[in-house]
């Protein structure tokens, strides 16, 4: 890790020492903007998974950890180099207590990139910092509260959302949490991801995700019968459950498995405490995006801000781009099994650059 010192002047400390890890993950615990994504479990998820370097900075203040920052740095073939906080996370850069560390990490993060020789550097965090231009208006996250029984967060529900729960139900559809479903669930997530056109990630990585983070993660499938139609592999952080990675087969919509999935893990999570339900995030015009909306989620900005190092304009690369629409074409009409192949390459090289 690099330490960033009360002047705000950077000071390269590498440490794998456990109490390091102990102490990062207690501070983002605590502190008011820290997430799932700024524990080290996930970054060992990353690092494991898919071998990207991590650069991890800490704030201190007064002998005093005030704010952290991890990082990663991706290069791929035809791609520049850059720092991002973090990988395959909708939020995470500076988490911090106070205004001199958040401005101290958000410098250290340009020169440590400057010294790097990554092109840019690009915190999902929304602050705004000298050196740094901030995007928004492409992604927007939905959030509702969530109550402490079921007869409230049902009554906060839209009717036509109550009728398809109730749907789910008349059809005899169950749901469990049981990490012993992940392959189960990693087919269902294929399935989806080939019907968007979406590279798969691979089933070690979900693996790891439960082994890494078992205190803020529960996979939960919904079944008719013995088949398994939906699932969501949910994240648990400071009372906000938010399921982050879902499947479900096409073939059985007719039986409402998605509504009946997430109003279950709603029950769920409110019966282990949780109070705020993170819909994630999505880009207007989407499916997705429509689909929360109707469950009554209103949308609210995402910000992110890039910080270019050198000369030209900033990368502004989409999964909208129109390169980008012709593969995801090309991508559906591949048999699944390929797509399960195939995916993974693709994720561990280019997945985390588009956004």
């Amino acid at each position: 890790m690099t330490a960033v010192d009360d002047a705000c002047r950077a000071t390269p400390v590498v440490s794998g020492d456990a109490g390091d890890a102990l102490a990062w993950d207690a501070f983002v615990r605590r502190t008011p903007g820290g997430s799932i994504f700024h524990l080290t479990g996930w970054k060992e998820v990353i690092e494991e998974t898919f071998g990207f370097r991590p650069h991890y900075l800490v704030a201190r203040c007064g002998g005093e950890i005030a704010g952290v920052l991890p990082l990663f740095e991706l290069r791929a073939p035809l791609m520049e180099r850059c720092l991002l906080s973090l990988p395959f996370a909708v939020d995470a850069g500076v988490c911090s207590t106070d205004a001199a560390a958040q401005r101290a990490l958000a410098s250290a993060a340009l020169a440590l990139g400057a010294a790097r020789g990554a092109r840019y550097v690009e915190l999902r965090d929304g602050y705004d910092a000298p050196g740094f231009q901030v995007r928004e208006g492409r992604y927007w996250r939905f959030r509702r509260p969530l109550h402490g029984d079921d007869a409230a967060n049902l009554a906060a529900t839209p009717a036509k959302r109550r009728n398809m729960i109730r749907q789910g139900t008349r059809h005899g559809l169950v749901a469990r949490v049981d990490a012993a479903d992940l392959p189960a669930f990693h087919d269902l997530y294929a399935r989806t991801a080939h019907r968007f056109g979406t590279p798969v990630f691979p089933l070690r990585f979900f693996r790891r995700v439960l082994e890494r983070l078992p205190d803020e993660t529960a996979l939960m499938t919904v079944r008719l019968g013995a088949t398994p139609v939906a699932g969501a592999l949910a994240f648990f952080f400071a009372g906000v459950v938010c399921p982050y990675y879902v499947g479900s087969r096409r073939d059985f919509f007719r039986y409402a498995g998605n509504d009946f999935l997430y109003w279950q893990l709603m029950r769920y999570a409110a019966a282990r405490g949780a109070r705020l339900f993170d819909f994630g995030r999505s880009k207007t015009g989407t499916g997705a995006y429509t689909f929360k909306r109707l469950w009554g989620f209103e949308p609210e900005p995402l910000r992110y801000r890039v910080g270019i190092l050198g000369d030209g304009p900033p990368p502004g690369r989409s999964t909208s781009d129109t390169g980008v629409a012709r593969l995801q074409r090309a991508w559906r009409r591949l048999p699944l099994p390929v797509t399960k192949l195939l995916g993974p390459f693709i994720v561990a090289r280019y997945g985390p650059y588009y956004t």
